[in-house]
């Protein structure tokens, strides 16, 4: 590649319920959002800070937008991934893997979100 550059730079999880979506979200992640109409989708940007590594992405409601288990697969950082996961199922979610070491950087898991995406979790040990 030779340019220097992460090739990922953005996401969008699609949803149903744009309210449901970001009250799940918000519970389980305490994510806050940005909201607005792009491309005449309705749009819940996630966190960005400038500085931070990684990227960020949004939640996407509109007629290409179909939530998923197959597909691309994100994984969200979570500092306590027993804590989200419990979180998770309590408000609407599912564990669709459970907790497991991924290598000497961090454990893994899946949770199913409120709309039907399968979301990947990862919290690092480094």
């Amino acid at each position: 590649m030779g340019n220097n550059k992460n090739p990922a730079i953005y996401f969008e999880i699609p949803v149903k319920d744009m309210q449901r979506a970001k009250a799940f979200y918000e519970a389980v992640f305490a994510y806050d959002f940005v909201s607005d109409n792009i491309h005449g989708n309705e749009m819940a940007f996630l966190p960005f800070e400038e500085t931070a590594k990684g990227i960020s992405g949004a939640l996407a409601k509109g007629k290409s937008y179909k939530p998923s288990h197959d597909g691309s697969l994100i994984y969200l950082n979570v500092d306590d991934i027993s804590k989200v996961i419990a979180l998770a199922i309590k408000h609407g979610g599912k564990k669709l893997f459970p907790l497991k070491q991924a290598n000497e950087y961090g454990f893994v898991a899946k949770i199913e979100d409120s709309e039907g995406n399968r979301i990947g979790l990862f919290e690092s040990t480094k």
